[in-house]
């Protein structure tokens, strides 16, 4: 009962765990004092398993035939089974690709008996087999540690979760998180970064239609405002469907979560310096060095850094950055061991352009993107409006092995970001001709704190093995942001003018109205200068947008992964998460109003069934997400947290010695207790408008033959408003991106003779057509489909990297946005070197 007690004396803010979940944790407590009590009734089997030349096999797999029980050589070629019932056992060393070789055995209780094993593989061989299972098929993912907050095999996983390698970015040229992604099927970008600080973290994407940002590094929340840099980065993992369990409603969104694995520190002298330099002033240098600080190797030291300038395809447009991403980790003893590491950005640039509605579909003539009669080479800025931008992270990870099944990770996180200067916006307005500049300054910053404890594990009641993970979360956000703001007064063109007695606009940020195309007098007007001049001169808001609050979230979860048998795999989930929103902070009068708590409960349930084992796998999911609110209907009812609830169904496979790896799934998102007008009740909301996504995914790794890869994805959405406000129901969301997406990478290299490492990479990605609006007042107004290639060369060898990209190959014109219109890059060229030490 200890474990309970731990939980319901916490230092996080008191609230009520309904009966369900204590008997929940009383299960637990029972699981562990059973485990406890099994100890007196088994025995233990030890040994070594070595090659034929007296080598440690590591990597070796050692299992009682029959049985859930086995476990992985380490690297000096041993490996223990502990609580073993007594009685005969068949015991199992295998590998796949190598002769299986077993041994019959007798187990005596409170007895450790040692079986060894030769292989017939010299160590030699045994490498030779590693390296072929390896590099296979060496995109693809086939295990996570964070998906599950468990080492976790993707066929044991009932989740579905996409992965994008150091090795296929690498591969690509690829330097930011925004480009890696165009390689998971379903996520599209909606917004590029603002640099924004209490606004989003990083770009804005879609997943299952539903907005998402990246807000975890290695399972813990770490944001980060600015276009994410991959300089640091393992792989990238996107989780798909809602995810609040394991990670909360804070960090994730319905349609999933973007996870960042960062490099670590490695116990070898080594690294990397690259340049790339390409079209449009792109100039990026970067660096991976790695050392051991003391001769015992347990000191380690890793730096990833990069310095990035760039200019846009448009008259004006910039953005330059520099980051740092320092690594420390100290391996204490057997047992305990420390990893510290942070991330420093520093950016500037200008705001790439975004377009709002500032009138109807219909009064602006035209509902596509492509027929706007905007400029695609013009920024309608000026370089001197520099928005800056500054995020410190800092996290440290403490590992503890408390037994040879338990593990204990705490882990501290420390996030802030800090923003100032303008920002341009714009309004397209009727008739296609015209458009409104706006601006506006925000200043200030937000920072996050997170400290979670886990506890990882595995135990058997009988023939089922466990393996859990237990924790407690406590996140809190806090941000600090005032923006700037001018009332503006300007005089309409006279094609705008619908009453002759308002021949004016005046409106918040407003700085000119100036023609779309042509020839514009006043194009070179919007500038430093002038907007410091609007502000000096025009009258300030008299309601500036303010966003200063503070909220706390205290969460305890439980997740266990059973092996019910050797092929039947379930997953049993359960969140409390109590929320504290200490209200919206008035600078004017001091006060503090609309603060609110609340209590969610977030279940989640999996089922695997491997048809082979260890290549084909059935899968069905329920996971939950959840969204706090705030308020009351119109009898007085409290409203309670939004509910997201998905059902999934599909199959895994990794066959043919892993050279075919895959999934495909349907899935049925369900999202209820939605807050909308009240239409019986003016000036009141009533919560109960439900919305609904629903659609298929496929994503494919392949290595047909030696040398040739193949990633291929596509994904299909239906989402609409179901029960809403009569412009917006039955109507697609303007945030769930295009129906239709598929992404496609073909890549060959040689992998013997003198020219070994040369290769080339081809592939490209399509997007269906996108509502940026859907109303029925406002109208529809769309992004068309569109289809990029992209392209790589390359020459890579022991020492050194030679790379030539081309992105946008048919230099296409496209669009993205969220209920905006945002214009895209143009074909780009670039090169890279890079030196190996």
């Amino acid at each position: 009962m200890n474990l309970i007690r731990t939980l319901l004396n916490s230092p996080f803010p008191r609230f009520k765990i309904p009966g369900k979940t204590i008997c929940m944790l009383i299960f637990l407590s029972m699981s562990f004092s059973s485990l406890f009590a099994q100890k007196a009734q088994t025995g233990s089997i030890k040994g070594t398993v070595t090659t034929s030349d007296g080598k440690p096999a590591e990597s070796v797999n050692v299992s009682l035939q029959g049985t859930t029980k086995g476990v992985t050589v380490n690297k000096n070629g041993q490996y223990i089974l502990n609580n073993v019932a007594s009685g005969p056992y068949t015991i199992v060393a295998s590998f796949i690709g190598l002769s299986t070789q077993k041994k019959q055995i007798e187990v005596k209780a409170g007895e450790t008996i040692q079986v060894d094993f030769t292989l017939v593989e010299n160590n030699q061989q045994l490498r030779e087999v590693e390296v072929r299972i390896r590099k296979a098929n060496k995109f693809a993912a086939l295990k996570s540690n964070d998906a599950l907050k468990m080492p976790l095999n993707n066929l044991e996983n009932p989740q579905v979760y996409s992965s994008v390698s150091n090795a296929l970015m690498t591969e690509q040229v690829t330097f930011t998180l925004d480009d890696a992604l165009k390689n998971v099927p379903g996520a599209s970008r909606l917004w590029a970064a603002t640099d924004r600080a209490g606004f989003g973290n990083g770009s804005s994407f879609v997943l299952r239609g539903f907005q998402l940002n990246n807000f975890l590094r290695n399972g813990i929340p770490a944001n980060v405002s600015t276009t994410i840099d991959n300089a640091n980065i393992e792989s990238i993992e996107v989780l798909k469907g809602p995810s609040a369990t394991l990670f909360g409603s804070a960090v994730t969104s319905y349609g999933g979560l973007i996870n960042r694995v960062t490099k670590k520190p490695y116990d070898k002298a080594g690294g990397e310096i690259a340049y790339t330099g390409g079209s449009y002033g792109f100039n990026r240098l970067s660096a991976d060095i790695n050392t051991p600080l003391d001769s015992a190797k347990k000191l380690l030291f890793r730096i990833n850094t990069s310095l990035n300038t760039e200019n846009t395809w448009q008259d004006q447009g910039f953005h330059k950055s520099i980051f740092v991403a320092p690594s420390l980790s100290y391996q204490v003893n057997d047992r305990l061991s420390f990893l510290f590491d942070a991330e420093i950005y520093r950016s500037e640039g200008t705001t790439p352009p975004t377009f709002f509605f500032g009138t109807t579909v219909a009064q602006l003539g035209v509902s596509s993107a492509d027929k706007l009669n905007l400029d695609y080479n013009r920024s309608y800025i000026s370089n001197d409006l520099v928005h800056y931008s500054t995020n410190l992270n800092f996290s440290g990870q403490m590992n503890y092995k408390m037994s040879d099944n338990w593990t204990s990770r705490t882990n501290i996180t420390v996030a802030n970001a800090n923003a100032n200067g303008p920002m341009p916006y714009f309004y397209l307005l009727p008739g296609n001709n015209y458009i409104a500049r706006n601006v506006w300054t925000p200043e200030g910053n937000d920072m996050a704190l997170d400290i979670q404890q886990n506890f990882v594990g595995k135990f058997s009641i009988g023939p089922i093995k466990n393996r859990l993970v237990a924790g407690v979360d406590f996140y809190s956000y806090n941000t600090n942001v005032r923006y700037k703001q001018f009332v503006g007064t300007v005089t309409l063109p006279a094609a705008l003018v619908t009453d002759p007695n308002q021949k004016t606009q005046t409106a918040a940020d407003l700085f000119d109205i100036i023609k779309s195309n042509g020839t514009i007098p006043q194009y070179l007007n919007f500038n430093k200068g002038t907007v410091d001049s609007a502000y000096a001169n025009s009258p300030a808001s008299s309601s500036p947008y303010l966003n200063i609050y503070k909220t706390y979230t205290s969460s305890a979860y439980l997740s266990d992964v059973i092996n019910i048998t050797d092929n039947l795999i379930a997953n049993v989930a359960l969140r409390v998460d109590h929320f504290v929103n200490n209200g919206s902070y008035s600078p004017t009068d001091g006060t503090t109003s609309g603060g609110y708590n609340q209590t969610a409960f977030s279940p989640k349930f999996g089922l695997v069934y491997q048809l082979v084992k260890d290549e084909v796998s059935l899968f069905g999911n329920y996971q939950n997400g959840f969204t706090n609110q705030n308020g009351a209907d119109f009898s007085g009812r409290n409203f309670k947290p939004e509910q997201a609830n998905q059902l999934e169904g599909g199959i895994k496979v990794n066959v043919f010695d892993g050279k075919l790896t895959g999934t495909v799934s349907y899935y049925d998102i369900k999202v209820k207790d939605i807050i909308r007008s009240d239409v019986d009740h003016p000036n009141f909301s009533i919560q109960n408008g439900t919305q609904l996504s629903k659609g298929f995914e496929a994503e494919v790794f392949a290595n047909p033959f030696a040398g040739f890869n193949i990633i291929a994805g596509y994904a299909h959405n239906e989402g609409k408003y179901t029960n809403a406000s009569a412009d917006v129901n039955g109507r697609r969301p303007g945030s769930s991106g295009p129906k239709d997406m598929a992404n496609l990478w073909l890549s060959y290299r040689l992998t013997r003779g003198d020219a070994r490492g040369l290769g080339a990479g081809f592939g490209g990605n399509y997007s269906g057509i996108n509502y940026l609006q859907s109303n029925a007042v406002s109208g529809d107004f769309t992004a068309p489909d569109y289809t990029l290639f992209n392209g790589t060369i390359f020459y890579d060898k022991p020492g050194y990297r030679l790379a030539l990209k081309v992105d946008n190959i048919g230099n296409k014109k496209y669009w993205i946005g969220w209920t905006t219109v945002n214009p895209q890059q143009l074909r780009t060229i670039s090169g890279s070197i890079a030196f190996k030490f």
